[in-house]
């Protein structure tokens, strides 16, 4: 077994679900092949131009007398080259449109139901649920994803496209997506295509809630709004209700007295 470090060249996905390829740097080059099993448990999408490191055994191909690497698993190499690979994949979704602020759509100013797509466990959903029921108590429908490693892209973009498609009094009029902060990788599943395409392309307003301020992901450009925490979604999802009460009452006593002016000169005249 050995672990082998290089670039991504000649990347094949072949209809049985088998991943093809040659890593190479500037002095070599080796072909790999990776069986369907351990392209499923693959954490990223793997294209040519991404740089790896990859895990497996060194075996002879007898049909061309060559060495190859039978990968049972592979990571990008580091932060620089997961840097490089969200560039790309901005670039791409960006031309397509996806982030265009002409089509982000304003948030509902008194939402009847909230929809979030976050982990059922851990300090984000209790953070909403808490922030929610000090400004205004709302309807909440909680989908429950993993938000972090292998399936979460999946199962995040499922939650979405299925908040989208529901109807009748249970669809929510604002979904909140969010995670709490992490690392680059630990926030990776957020810059999945899946997900920024489910976001971009859900029928609901959306705000992103993934990381801490100053983390970004893809999903926070194809949402309606990005917020910098989860705390502060649940803030712009709702308003704050003994204000807004307030308000009514001050709008009522001005209209009472309107209408008592009206009648005093009515009087008068």
């Amino acid at each position: 077994h050995v672990r082998v470090r290089g670039e991504i060249s000649g990347f094949k996905r072949a209809a049985s679900g088998h991943l093809y390829l040659s890593l190479k740097d500037e002095n070599a080059k080796i072909d790999g092949v990776m069986w369907k099993g351990g392209a499923a448990r693959l954490p990223f999408r793997p294209e040519d131009g991404i740089e790896v490191v990859a895990t497996g055994k060194l075996t002879i191909y007898p049909g061309r007398s060559s060495y190859q690497i039978v990968i049972d698993s592979m990571e990008i190499a580091g932060e620089g080259a997961l840097l490089q690979l969200l560039e790309r994949l901005k670039a791409k979704l960006a031309a397509e449109g996806l982030f265009d602020p002409t089509l982000k759509r304003p948030l509902p100013y008194l939402p009847r139901v909230i929809g979030v797509v976050t982990s059922p466990t851990g300090a984000v959903i209790r953070d909403i649920l808490h922030r929610l029921a000090d400004r205004c108590p709302t309807r909440v429908i909680v989908w429950p994803v993993l938000v972090q490693g292998h399936g979460s892209a999946e199962q995040v973009a499922a939650a979405v496209d299925g908040f989208s498609a529901m109807d009748g009094p249970d669809r929510p009029d604002v979904v909140i997506v969010a995670r709490g902060g992490g690392s680059i990788e630990d926030l990776w599943g957020f810059n999945e295509e899946i997900v920024v395409r489910a976001v971009a392309g859900c029928s609901i307003p959306i705000i992103s809630a993934v990381g801490h301020e100053t983390d970004t992901t893809l999903c926070d450009f194809a949402a309606d709004v990005r917020a910098p925490t989860p705390t502060a979604a649940a803030e712009m999802a709702v308003p704050v209700r003994s204000e807004l009460i307030a308000g009514l009452q001050t709008l009522q006593a001005r209209s009472l007295r309107a209408v008592k002016r009206y009648g005093e000169r009515a009087e008068e005249r």
